[in-house]
């Protein structure tokens, strides 16, 4: 499935596209170039010509680049940790140990996010429009949960919590390093 037909899948009609997901073959590999990689891409753009639009000049165009490209290459990197997280907390919430599946979700729910990333060319209105896309992207996550990686869906809820809050801190962590480039 191309990468366009897998987003519109994901934020029309979710639980659809989970079990397409779930049902296909996949590799890590595979999963960030064909996906992760272009499509994480566009908050990344977005956000630097946002903001050099409006600090650009103060800052400078070397500094947000740097900034913009470390924080894309961490942000590659969390999903992978995320992925990882999801493999480690998956059994202790009835599902199984599946790097793939796990993969699968941390590669796929953050769809609505990035996309709605675009809005960052806008910089103030485009940061709550964003925060909208995250809050559809946990969604999505609680929606592939039960599907992709197999946890029952009664723990569905407990489940997405605790990747999110371990999420929010690998994020945090992220946000930290970028914060001491500076």
């Amino acid at each position: 499935m191309d990468i366009v037909s897998r987003a519109k899948g994901l934020l029309t009609q979710p639980q659809v596209e989970w079990n397409v997901v779930a049902a296909e073959p996949a590799d890590v590999g595979g999963l960030f170039t064909k996906y992760v990689v272009p499509l994480s891409a566009i908050p990344a753009i977005a956000g630097f010509i946002g903001a050099y639009l409006i600090i650009g000049a103060a800052v400078g165009i070397g500094t947000l680049l740097v900034g913009g490209i470390v924080s894309y290459i961490l942000g590659l990197v969390g999903i992978f940790v995320l992925g990882k997280i999801i493999e480690f907390l998956g059994p202790k919430f009835g599902g199984p140990e599946d790097g793939i599946a796990a993969m699968k979700l941390a590669a796929y729910a953050p769809t609505a996010s990035w996309v709605a990333g675009i809005f960052l060319l806008l910089p103030v209105i485009g940061a709550v429009l964003a925060l909208i896309g995250a809050l559809y992207s946990i969604y999505l996550f609680y929606l592939g949960a039960p599907i992709v990686a197999r946890v029952p869906p009664d723990r569905a809820i407990p489940f997405t919590i605790a990747v999110f809050v371990v999420a929010l801190l690998v994020n945090l962590l992220i946000g930290a390093v970028v914060t001491m480039l500076y």
